[in-house]
């Protein structure tokens, strides 16, 4: 909620020895100190969890005056999910057959705009049960006619042979745990068009956006009490956000982002990526370029994330993020 905190990057020490004729044994007191800051990041960067938020349940612990509010449908209040916009939109939650995975049956949702015809994000969980061996299970994706009305999208799929990827913004890699959660990432409201250079793989080359996906799947805690909330999307309000309509209709992303809070033990961390989406290779760019707070996230993309958070832990956690805990250098 609070914008103009910079990242807190922990600055690189060089020690100088002096030189004499009898060598002496030296000791690299960077490294030695390397684990003790960390440590110290690490307890500076965390904001801890209270008794009510524990389990990463929807937040009672303190005020929040900008969560959403809850009608008819309760998985809204789910800290995946962003302040949701006015207008004519709709969310969209996916849910599978089975609570084994999450108690309320959520696969990942989507806020649709019917008047852009376009997706403006996906949102879901990453915890330790996401995993299985369902991949890719539908040859082909669909338009979702049983929860939009015949208008609010367009019914020929204009990426197809347009030059574009259909990009899954909730990965069908992230959703493999059964046939029906992975089946349903293949719906055309969870796709953004996407060049093959930016989120596919050719050779030694792999696309920006690609990389940064599987560092989330790297970050996907071990333990079965963490999780990883992530929310993620392209940019369609302001003409300056996009590329171009293909055959002058759907919306082609200029800007690409994520916003990706972890709760474990020790409490909260978040960390936002904002990138151009490029027709080019951008293989040994380091992904910390791109990673902002998520402050500066919600002035990029007018988007309030993590909203239902209570506001105290909402503003320390979105102030700031340690490229160190992340393991990005």
């Amino acid at each position: 909620m609070r914008f103009g905190v910079v990242a807190y990057t922990p600055k690189r020490i060089f020690y100088y020895n002096d030189i004499s004729l009898m060598a002496k044994p030296t000791i690299n007191t960077a490294l030695l100190l390397r684990p003790l800051l960390a440590l110290l990041l690490a307890a500076f960067s965390l904001t801890a969890c209270n008794d009510d938020d524990a389990d990463g349940s929807p937040q009672q612990g303190g005020p929040n005056l900008n969560a959403n509010t809850v009608t008819d449908e309760p998985a809204v209040a789910r800290l995946e999910f962003p302040r949701l916009k006015e207008g004519n939109n709709k969310v969209i939650v996916y849910r599978t057959s089975s609570s084994k995975y999450d108690p309320d049956r959520v696969n990942y949702a989507v806020e649709w705009d019917c008047d852009l015809k376009s997706q403006r994000w996906s949102c879901y969980q990453m915890h330790q049960g996401y995993t299985g061996s369902y991949s890719r299970v539908v040859d082909g994706y669909m338009n979702d006619t049983k929860n939009l009305a015949p208008g609010d999208y367009y019914e020929t799929d204009y990426i197809y042979r347009s030059g574009f990827q259909h990009g899954h913004i909730c990965p069908n890699a992230d959703r493999k745990y059964t046939y029906d959660a992975n089946y349903q990432t293949f719906y055309m409201t969870n796709m953004q068009p996407q060049y093959a250079q930016f989120n596919g793989y050719e050779g030694a080359n792999e696309g920006l956006w690609l990389r940064l996906e599987n560092k989330v799947r790297d970050w996907t805690p071990r333990s079965q009490h963490d999780t990883l909330y992530v929310c993620k999307g392209g940019t369609i309000d302001g003409e300056d956000k996009i590329i171009s309509r293909l055959q002058g209709k759907l919306i082609v992303p200029r800007y690409f982002f994520m916003a990706i809070l972890l709760k474990n033990s020790s409490g909260y961390r978040a960390i936002g990526f904002y990138m151009e989406q490029k027709q080019q290779w951008a293989t040994n760019d380091n992904l910390t370029d791109y990673a902002v707070t998520i402050d500066q996230l919600e002035e990029l993309t007018g988007i309030d994330f993590f909203c239902n958070l209570p506001d105290k832990t909402e503003n320390d956690v979105e102030s700031r993020y340690v490229p160190m805990l992340w393991g990005l250098d």
